[in-house]
Parts: structure tokens; sequence; C-alpha cells
């Protein structure tokens, strides 16, 4: 049987589904460390973001009218 755990305290359910996440959350942390693609700064990531929301709300406009 699962154990509960305080929902004051955690997130979670169950320490099961705590120890889940903390195995999934540091594989996805090792698998980003480990990756050898060139890094992208913050601003350069925020505007790429942006032309494509700009791209679609564009997109939308044109539909719409």
């Amino acid at each position: 049987m699962p154990t509960p755990l305080d929902p004051i305290v955690s997130e979670f359910a169950t320490v099961e589904e705590a120890e889940a996440y903390d195995q999934w959350f540091r594989e996805k942390v090792r698998r980003s460390m480990a990756d050898t693609r060139p890094r992208v700064g913050h601003a350069e990531a925020m505007a790429r973001i942006r032309a494509k929301l700009d791209a679609k709300i564009k997109e939308k406009e044109r539909a719409g009218s």
C-alpha cells in the first residue's frame, strides 16, 4: 500500500509518487547536462519564442478576417 504524504508538506500524494518524480527529474537533468548541442542564451530563446508567437497571432488574425 502506498505511503501517504501530508498535502501541506508535499505536492505528491504518496512517497512512491515523490520518488518516481525525483527519479524522472534526475534523469532529465542528467540528459540535459550530457547534451552536446550548442547552448542557447535566454535572450535568444525568448526571441525565438516571441517570433513563433507573433507568427501564430498573425496566422489567427488572417484566418479571422
